[in-house]
């Protein structure tokens, strides 16, 4: 009988792992750009923002900018947070999608969290032989999790770089559909002056090389681990074959 049917709870444990894992390493490279604010900071200069602020009349250094971001991203990230902006004036249109992005980044978190839980709880059981974490096509199965997540950059990348604002439209609707708050006027949601495209196209950059990198790191440790597997099993083979071998030899002797 095959095995599929022998351990239906062990396969399903194993779709669930895998599931869980591409969930955590995808939530865990989104919240790089969140968590990670001196990745922002470094673009105040690079990108030239209080310039691209100047372009609209407003005047704004270092400062100022990193205190704006700091107080958006308290209350996108942190419980109980009152939305402030710096000198940055904004509409209510503009911090009403602000604060859908505050429910998107909760549910982020939510997410990384309970997935990173069930990844470890799977991968401890596995170890201590309270279940049996199925080896699909003979690999490990969180080699088929970095797969799914390396595939993931790489089409969206692609996408992305055929046509990046229809793209970054598309993302806009699925994630926040019905709404138009998500386009800002500089004018009245000042903010957006000091987050131009090229800021959320370095977000999108950095989010698929966590991915990747991750994934990588699986994938090098899903193919050294299985190169060990076939030498031990050669060693193990080779092994009883000697002792074969010396027991005919022994017979023969007799």
């Amino acid at each position: 009988m095959s095995c599929k049917y022998k351990n239906p709870i062990d396969i399903t444990l194993t779709v669930i792992f895998v599931v869980a894992l591409v969930l955590f390493m995808l939530t865990f490279s989104i919240g790089l750009p969140i968590y990670c604010r001196f990745f922002y900071y470094i673009q105040i200069k690079t990108l030239n923002l209080p310039a691209e602020a100047a372009k609209y009349g407003i005047e704004a250094d270092y400062s100022q900018i990193k205190t704006a971001y700091d107080q958006i991203l308290n209350f996108c990230t942190l419980p109980n947070q009152t939305f402030r902006s710096g000198i940055f004036k904004m509409s209510e249109s503009g911090i009403s999608h602000f604060a859908d992005c505050k429910a998107l980044f909760g549910l982020n978190l939510a997410v990384m969290i309970c997935s990173g839980i069930v990844t470890l709880a799977l991968v401890l059981l596995n170890n201590f032989k309270v279940i049996t974490l199925k080896r699909p096509l003979g690999h490990r199965a969180y080699l088929l999790s970095a797969c799914i997540a390396l595939a993931l950059p790489v089409i969206i990348g692609a996408l992305a770089a055929i046509n990046f604002d229809r793209a970054f439209e598309i993302f806009h609707g699925v994630f926040f559909p019905g709404k138009t708050n998500w386009t800002f006027d500089p004018y009245h949601d000042q903010i957006i002056t000091v987050m131009p495209q090229q800021f959320f196209v370095n977000c999108a950059v950095i989010i698929g090389v966590g991915l990747i990198t991750f994934s990588s790191a699986l994938i090098c440790a899903g193919l050294i681990f299985k190169a060990k597997d076939k030498k031990l099993a050669a060693d193990a083979a080779e092994i009883t074959k000697e002792k074969n071998l010396s027991g005919v030899d022994d017979n023969a002797a007799k």
